[in-house]
């Protein structure tokens, strides 16, 4: 039965937010989070710089695409294990069909560029930045992080087919190293 309510809740939320907006009627609730079987809310993450917006949902229309969430930016875990892990397995995924990887965070975009060059990203994974949490907050992965200066993600990944979410895999601590990786997408 909870789990009727939560789709039930999830559905509202998505309708609501279609129909008022970002700006408008929100519900939410603290468990509930985007699922396996819904279409991926369309919203304007950045790539590079503030002019160049990416619709993420627009982008996954006819593809099969990977989206990773991670809490930040040049931390720790995100550096060494997470971004490294796809980068090293992008032309693997994209054999397997994979059109596009991307990396999302809430950061700015000037921040999300530096990171994926520093790390080699280029050509292999799309760096996007959700500058104001809307795509984080839209999914309802968002963690409060103090120590990261509030609102974060809590680290995820899902594979997208035609705007469909396929697989999804949220860390059940938020921020480990573990079912989100790149070694346990099933692309």
């Amino acid at each position: 039965m909870t789990q009727f309510v939560s789709r039930v809740i999830s559905v509202a939320r998505r309708q609501s937010l279609n129909y008022f907006g970002r700006q408008g009627f929100h519900l939410s609730s603290k468990n509930m989070v985007i699922a396996v079987g819904d279409q991926l809310p369309a919203i304007d993450l950045y790539e590079d710089a503030p002019s160049n917006k990416v619709n993420i949902a627009e982008v996954a229309a006819g593809q099969k695409i990977i989206i990773f969430g991670v809490p930040g930016a040049f931390t720790p875990g995100c550096s060494k294990t997470h971004l490294p892990g796809y980068i090293t397995r992008a032309e693997e995924l994209k054999e397997k069909g994979i059109s596009s990887i991307f990396c999302v965070s809430i950061n700015d975009p000037f921040v999300m560029a530096a990171w994926g060059k520093h790390q080699g990203a280029d050509g292999k994974v799309r760096m996007l930045a959700d500058t104001n949490g809307d795509f984080t907050k839209a999914l309802d992965v968002e963690v409060d992080l103090a120590v990261l200066g509030g609102t974060r993600s809590k680290r995820y990944s899902m594979v997208v087919d035609n705007g469909t979410i396929k697989e999804l895999n949220i860390e059940p601590d938020n921020t480990g190293l573990s079912c989100s990786l790149a070694d346990r997408i099933n692309a």
